[in-house]
């Protein structure tokens, strides 16, 4: 029985049979948290949150992101990197960038559902031609890109030993925070789409690939320890020792600071997310590593507890779809139902939505068995 994962074997990597149900549940789970999220800051708005309302609730929801890069790294490895020097490596390469212009294509109709009812349309046309950022659907904009550069990067990354591996993502993550400090020649939306700005809720390539790569690893580790129950537990309890210290970081610095229900509250608020820093990032990168470590752990049975999410997270594009048009297309523009809402009320809609997407997928996969 292998005791230890050997990393240098990416060709001899073990391909996955079938869909990987934990994957589905950790990536639903970052969407339902979204969604929520989503409820809230688009009906009610986050100045209109009580305070018992930004924390807990809102402060756990930054969990989500961190979550959700991860996931999208871990499923790229796990469906992709076992081929990468196989025949049929071209094709699920064009698989990859044809995902990427329908990503595209749904990121920039959504920016239009979401900027209708506050927005002229020389304001909506601007943004479809990237001179301004919406702010609810720009994570569909950031995988659009990455989906057309990692693809790229899979080959050479199989190759590259797990040093080489960890010394990238350290470097990227350098790179990233020097880069914020480099005015662009005044192309702020460059900056945005690249490390992050402060006036644009965009999201950074270059300050988020750590968490794609980081992804990628857990993802071949995952495929490794299939059949090996031991060093699947390893693996599991490694997670949660790892991101149970990012988060006693996070406290750590709150305490450091002096007021750690401030820090909490900073967090809720989305202080450092954009661009990334150092106590978010400890905080949201913790939690997604403890959420991403108990789905494996839950496995099979987990999944089926909580189907619904495990539902929502099997297509992640269609729930991001389905959410966004329900809350700004149906509830805000057609309904005019901002400001309309208590926040126990928007908690609400936010839970019924998330039901509503498993049924949605449900049904539309239904649909297509009986046609």
């Amino acid at each position: 029985m292998p005791m230890a994962i050997a990393w240098n074997e990416t060709p001899h990597l073990p391909k996955a049979e079938g869909r990987i149900e934990a994957i589905d549940l950790a990536r639903g789970i970052a969407i339902g948290l979204m969604i929520v999220s989503h409820s809230v800051s688009g009906l009610v708005g986050i100045r209109n949150v009580p305070d018992w309302g930004m924390v807990p609730v809102h402060f756990l929801t930054k969990f989500s992101s961190s979550l959700f890069i991860l996931v999208f790294g871990v499923a790229l490895a796990v469906a992709f990197l076992s081929h990468v020097n196989q025949e049929d490596w071209p094709k699920r390469r064009l698989k990859l960038w044809l995902r990427a212009v329908e990503v595209w294509f749904w990121y920039k109709a959504l920016l239009i559902i979401e900027m209708l009812p506050f927005n002229t349309p020389s304001e909506i046309v601007d943004a479809l031609l990237y001179g301004r950022f919406g702010i609810w659907v720009e994570i569909l904009g950031f995988y659009a890109i990455a989906l057309l550069w990692v693809p790229l990067i899979l080959p050479l990354w199989a190759r590259t030993p797990l040093w080489g591996r960890l010394a990238v993502i350290a470097l990227l993550t350098a790179l990233a925070a020097w880069l914020q400090g480099v005015s662009f020649g005044g192309n702020d939306i460059l900056k945005a789409l690249l490390v992050d700005h402060e006036d644009h809720y965009a999201w950074g390539q270059i300050s988020r690939a750590p968490l794609i790569l980081l992804g990628l690893l857990l993802g071949e580790a995952l495929l490794r320890c299939s059949g090996d129950r031991l060093l699947k537990r390893r693996l599991t309890l490694a997670l949660l020792g790892m991101g149970a210290v990012m988060i006693a970081g996070f406290y750590g610095l709150a305490l450091a600071g002096g007021d750690v229900y401030a820090a909490m509250l900073a967090v809720a608020n989305n202080e450092g997310k954009h661009p990334p820093g150092m106590a978010f990032m400890l905080f949201s990168l913790g939690g997604a590593l403890v959420i991403f470590a108990l789905a494996l752990a839950g496995g099979t049975k987990a999944a089926r507890a909580l189907k619904p999410l495990t539902l929502v997270g099997s297509d992640a594009l269609k729930s991001f779809i389905f959410h966004i048009v329900m809350i700004f297309l149906v509830l805000r523009f057609l309904l005019d139902g901002e400001g309309d809402y208590s926040y126990p009320q928007a908690l609400g809609i936010g839970g019924l939505l998330i039901l509503g997407t498993a049924a949605w997928i449900w049904l539309t996969r239904w649909m297509a068995r009986h046609r």
